[in-house]
Protein backbone atom coordinates (compact mmCIF):
# COMPACT_ATOMS: atom_id res chain seq x y z
CA UNK A 1 0.00 0.00 0.00
CA UNK A 2 1.42 3.34 -1.01
CA UNK A 3 2.26 6.61 1.48
CA UNK A 4 0.55 9.85 -0.09
CA UNK A 5 3.64 12.53 -0.58
CA UNK A 6 2.92 15.18 1.52
CA UNK A 7 12.83 12.11 7.78
CA UNK A 8 14.66 9.76 9.78
CA UNK A 9 14.53 6.02 9.21
CA UNK A 10 14.26 3.37 12.04
CA UNK A 11 17.63 1.00 12.06
CA UNK A 12 16.61 -2.48 12.51
CA UNK A 13 18.51 -5.06 14.49
CA UNK A 14 19.11 -8.28 12.41
CA UNK A 15 16.36 -9.91 14.68
CA UNK A 16 13.70 -8.00 13.91
CA UNK A 17 14.47 -7.57 10.13
CA UNK A 18 13.78 -11.40 10.61
CA UNK A 19 10.09 -10.83 12.09
CA UNK A 20 9.61 -8.61 8.95
CA UNK A 21 10.82 -11.57 7.19
CA UNK A 22 8.79 -13.68 8.59
CA UNK A 23 5.73 -11.93 7.48
CA UNK A 24 7.17 -11.03 3.94
CA UNK A 25 7.17 -15.15 3.84
CA UNK A 26 3.80 -15.54 4.47
CA UNK A 27 2.26 -12.87 1.82
CA UNK A 28 4.72 -14.96 -0.86
CA UNK A 29 2.92 -17.42 -0.07
CA UNK A 30 -0.34 -16.03 -0.58
CA UNK A 31 0.14 -14.36 -3.43
CA UNK A 32 1.07 -17.44 -4.70
CA UNK A 33 -2.23 -19.27 -4.47
CA UNK A 34 -3.88 -15.60 -5.55
CA UNK A 35 -1.61 -15.48 -9.15
CA UNK A 36 -2.96 -19.50 -9.54
CA UNK A 37 -6.91 -18.18 -9.12
CA UNK A 38 -6.43 -15.23 -11.60
CA UNK A 39 -8.90 -15.97 -14.10
CA UNK A 40 -12.16 -14.57 -15.93
CA UNK A 41 -15.31 -14.66 -13.58
CA UNK A 42 -13.34 -14.71 -10.31
CA UNK A 43 -14.04 -11.76 -8.06
CA UNK A 44 -11.56 -9.32 -6.35
CA UNK A 45 -13.90 -10.49 -3.47
CA UNK A 46 -13.12 -13.82 -3.87
CA UNK A 47 -9.03 -13.53 -4.07
CA UNK A 48 -9.59 -10.97 -0.82
CA UNK A 49 -11.53 -14.11 1.01
CA UNK A 50 -8.45 -16.52 0.39
CA UNK A 51 -6.16 -13.71 1.38
CA UNK A 52 -7.89 -13.69 4.79
CA UNK A 53 -7.97 -16.93 5.41
CA UNK A 54 -4.88 -17.87 4.46
CA UNK A 55 -3.17 -15.09 6.76
CA UNK A 56 -5.25 -15.93 9.73
CA UNK A 57 -4.37 -19.50 9.38
CA UNK A 58 -0.58 -18.06 9.02
CA UNK A 59 -1.11 -16.27 12.44
CA UNK A 60 -0.47 -12.98 10.61
CA UNK A 61 -2.84 -9.91 11.09
CA UNK A 62 -3.63 -7.61 8.33
CA UNK A 63 -2.11 -4.41 8.11
CA UNK A 64 -4.50 -3.19 5.59
CA UNK A 65 -7.96 -3.83 6.99
CA UNK A 66 -8.96 -0.82 9.09
CA UNK A 67 -6.24 1.33 7.62
CA UNK A 68 -6.88 4.87 7.91
CA UNK A 69 -10.00 6.83 8.07
CA UNK A 70 -11.87 7.74 4.97
CA UNK A 71 -13.32 5.67 5.32
CA UNK A 72 -11.51 3.10 6.85
CA UNK A 73 -10.15 0.29 4.54
CA UNK A 74 -12.06 -2.64 4.52
CA UNK A 75 -9.90 -5.54 2.54
CA UNK A 76 -6.92 -7.51 3.53
CA UNK A 77 -6.04 -7.25 -0.16
CA UNK A 78 -6.51 -3.94 -2.79
CA UNK A 79 -7.09 -5.36 -5.82
CA UNK A 80 -6.81 -2.75 -8.92
CA UNK A 81 -8.21 -3.19 -12.21
CA UNK A 82 -7.08 -1.58 -15.48
CA UNK A 83 -7.32 2.27 -14.81
CA UNK A 84 -7.38 1.95 -11.47
CA UNK A 85 -3.69 2.51 -9.93
CA UNK A 86 -3.44 1.59 -6.33
CA UNK A 87 -6.10 0.88 -3.18
CA UNK A 88 -9.04 -0.65 -5.26
CA UNK A 89 -11.18 -1.81 -2.61
CA UNK A 90 -11.63 -6.05 -3.01
CA UNK A 91 -15.64 -6.41 -3.82
CA UNK A 92 -17.50 -9.64 -4.62
CA UNK A 93 -19.36 -7.61 -7.69
CA UNK A 94 -15.97 -6.74 -8.94
CA UNK A 95 -15.54 -9.78 -11.62
CA UNK A 96 -12.28 -10.32 -13.74
CA UNK A 97 -12.56 -10.43 -17.54
CA UNK A 98 -10.30 -12.07 -20.09
CA UNK A 99 -8.11 -9.04 -21.19
CA UNK A 100 -7.91 -7.34 -17.66
CA UNK A 101 -4.83 -6.14 -15.68
CA UNK A 102 -4.99 -6.34 -11.99
CA UNK A 103 -2.58 -5.31 -9.52
CA UNK A 104 -2.95 -7.16 -5.98
CA UNK A 105 -1.30 -5.20 -2.76
CA UNK A 106 -0.99 -7.01 0.50
CA UNK A 107 0.49 -6.48 3.56
CA UNK A 108 0.57 -8.27 7.04
CA UNK A 109 2.50 -8.04 10.48
CA UNK A 110 4.00 -10.97 12.62
CA UNK A 111 4.87 -10.09 16.37
CA UNK A 112 4.48 -6.49 15.69
CA UNK A 113 6.86 -6.31 12.19
CA UNK A 114 5.50 -5.53 8.80
CA UNK A 115 5.52 -6.45 5.10
CA UNK A 116 4.02 -4.78 1.98
CA UNK A 117 4.32 -6.27 -1.58
CA UNK A 118 1.92 -5.96 -4.69
CA UNK A 119 2.46 -7.83 -7.78
CA UNK A 120 0.86 -7.08 -11.10
CA UNK A 121 -1.22 -9.85 -13.17
CA UNK A 122 -2.62 -10.24 -16.42
CA UNK A 123 -5.86 -12.17 -17.24
CA UNK A 124 -6.14 -14.35 -19.91
CA UNK A 125 -5.17 -12.50 -23.16
CA UNK A 126 -3.59 -9.17 -23.50
CA UNK A 127 -1.79 -7.05 -26.29
CA UNK A 128 2.07 -7.08 -26.19
CA UNK A 129 1.68 -3.51 -25.60
CA UNK A 130 -0.15 -4.81 -22.07
CA UNK A 131 2.03 -7.46 -21.23
CA UNK A 132 5.67 -4.96 -22.16
CA UNK A 133 4.08 -2.47 -19.24
CA UNK A 134 3.92 -5.15 -16.93
CA UNK A 135 7.28 -6.61 -17.46
CA UNK A 136 8.67 -3.03 -17.28
CA UNK A 137 7.01 -1.81 -13.95
CA UNK A 138 8.65 -5.03 -12.44
CA UNK A 139 12.16 -4.45 -13.83
CA UNK A 140 11.43 -0.42 -12.65
CA UNK A 141 10.91 -1.81 -9.23
CA UNK A 142 14.13 -4.38 -9.27
CA UNK A 143 16.28 -1.27 -10.96
CA UNK A 144 15.19 0.79 -7.63
CA UNK A 145 16.17 -2.11 -5.51
CA UNK A 146 19.34 -2.87 -6.99
CA UNK A 147 20.25 0.46 -5.91
CA UNK A 148 19.32 0.41 -2.22
CA UNK A 149 22.34 -0.12 -1.04
CA UNK A 150 24.37 1.56 2.52
CA UNK A 151 25.93 4.99 1.11
CA UNK A 152 23.59 5.49 -1.77
CA UNK A 153 20.50 8.46 -1.40
CA UNK A 154 17.09 7.94 -1.68
CA UNK A 155 17.49 9.73 -4.84
CA UNK A 156 19.25 7.31 -6.39
CA UNK A 157 16.31 5.10 -6.56
CA UNK A 158 13.93 7.15 -7.73
CA UNK A 159 16.09 7.78 -9.87
CA UNK A 160 16.68 4.42 -11.42
CA UNK A 161 13.00 3.48 -11.04
CA UNK A 162 12.51 6.95 -13.32
CA UNK A 163 14.58 5.84 -15.94
CA UNK A 164 13.43 2.64 -16.75
CA UNK A 165 9.79 4.30 -17.21
CA UNK A 166 10.79 6.98 -19.34
CA UNK A 167 12.75 4.36 -21.82
CA UNK A 168 9.78 3.36 -22.57
CA UNK A 169 7.62 6.55 -22.26
CA UNK A 170 5.18 5.64 -19.71
CA UNK A 171 3.75 7.95 -17.31
CA UNK A 172 5.09 7.37 -13.38
CA UNK A 173 2.58 7.83 -10.83
CA UNK A 174 4.17 10.57 -8.27
CA UNK A 175 1.57 11.40 -5.44
CA UNK A 176 1.92 8.08 -3.90
CA UNK A 177 5.29 6.92 -3.20
CA UNK A 178 7.08 3.85 -1.51
CA UNK A 179 8.38 4.34 2.33
CA UNK A 180 10.42 3.26 5.28
CA UNK A 181 8.69 0.29 7.07
CA UNK A 182 9.21 -1.45 10.24
CA UNK A 183 6.93 -1.31 13.06
CA UNK A 184 4.63 0.44 10.82
CA UNK A 185 3.35 -0.40 7.88
CA UNK A 186 4.24 3.54 6.66
CA UNK A 187 7.57 4.84 8.47
CA UNK A 188 9.56 7.56 6.86
CA UNK A 189 11.19 8.36 4.83
CA UNK A 190 8.60 8.75 1.93
CA UNK A 191 10.90 6.76 -1.34
CA UNK A 192 9.51 8.30 -4.48
CA UNK A 193 9.58 6.70 -7.75
CA UNK A 194 11.39 9.40 -9.03
CA UNK A 195 14.49 11.67 -8.30
CA UNK A 196 17.99 12.85 -8.76
CA UNK A 197 20.83 10.69 -8.21
CA UNK A 198 22.98 11.53 -4.65
CA UNK A 199 20.46 13.96 -3.49
CA UNK A 200 17.99 12.82 -0.55
CA UNK A 201 18.69 10.44 2.56
CA UNK A 202 22.14 8.84 2.84
CA UNK A 203 20.73 5.06 3.19
CA UNK A 204 22.46 2.86 5.48
CA UNK A 205 22.49 -0.99 6.77
CA UNK A 206 19.49 -1.88 8.62
CA UNK A 207 17.65 0.31 6.66
CA UNK A 208 13.92 -1.03 5.21
CA UNK A 209 11.89 0.18 2.87
CA UNK A 210 8.87 -0.86 0.90
CA UNK A 211 10.03 0.14 -2.89
CA UNK A 212 6.94 0.53 -5.67
CA UNK A 213 6.93 1.43 -8.83
CA UNK A 214 3.53 2.63 -10.61
CA UNK A 215 3.77 3.14 -14.38
CA UNK A 216 0.85 4.00 -16.61
CA UNK A 217 0.34 3.19 -20.20
CA UNK A 218 -0.10 7.13 -20.50
CA UNK A 219 0.45 10.26 -18.47
CA UNK A 220 1.29 10.68 -15.13
CA UNK A 221 -1.81 12.15 -13.49
CA UNK A 222 -4.10 10.21 -11.16
CA UNK A 223 -7.19 10.96 -9.17
CA UNK A 224 -8.98 9.53 -6.16
CA UNK A 225 -12.41 7.62 -6.68
CA UNK A 226 -15.17 8.45 -4.51
CA UNK A 227 -14.91 5.86 -2.86
CA UNK A 228 -12.02 7.51 -0.45
CA UNK A 229 -9.69 4.56 -1.80
CA UNK A 230 -9.38 3.67 -5.23
CA UNK A 231 -6.38 5.81 -7.03
CA UNK A 232 -7.82 5.81 -11.39
CA UNK A 233 -5.34 7.47 -13.99
CA UNK A 234 -6.65 10.69 -15.32
CA UNK A 235 -6.84 9.58 -19.19
CA UNK A 236 -8.12 6.27 -18.50
CA UNK A 237 -4.81 3.99 -19.63
CA UNK A 238 -4.01 1.28 -17.81
CA UNK A 239 -1.33 1.06 -15.06
CA UNK A 240 0.93 -1.32 -13.83
CA UNK A 241 1.86 -1.86 -10.07
CA UNK A 242 4.89 -3.58 -8.19
CA UNK A 243 6.36 -3.71 -4.55
CA UNK A 244 8.86 -5.38 -2.56
CA UNK A 245 9.37 -4.99 1.03
CA UNK A 246 13.72 -4.73 1.28
CA UNK A 247 16.27 -4.57 3.81
CA UNK A 248 19.51 -3.24 3.71
CA UNK A 249 22.21 -5.39 4.66
CA UNK A 250 25.96 -5.34 4.42
CA UNK A 251 25.99 -7.60 1.91
CA UNK A 252 23.13 -5.08 0.10
CA UNK A 253 19.46 -5.59 -0.60
CA UNK A 254 17.93 -8.55 0.46
CA UNK A 255 13.78 -8.70 -0.22
CA UNK A 256 12.08 -9.68 2.33
CA UNK A 257 8.80 -10.36 0.33
CA UNK A 258 9.80 -13.17 -2.15
CA UNK A 259 10.40 -16.63 -1.65
CA UNK A 260 14.24 -17.47 -0.68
Amino acid sequence: MGMRSAGAATIKRASEIERMRAAGQILADILDVLKAEIRPGVTTGDLDRIADRMMADAGAVSSFRGYGSHPPFPGVICASVNDEVVHGIPSPRRRLADGDLVSIDIGCIVDGWHADCARTWIVGDVPREVRELVDTTRRGMEAGIAVAVAGNRLGDIGHAIETVAHERGYGIVRPFVGHGIGRAMHEEPQVPNYGRPGTGLLIETGMCFAIEPMYNLGGDDVYVDDDGWTVRTADGALSAHFENTIAVTEDGPVVLTEHQ
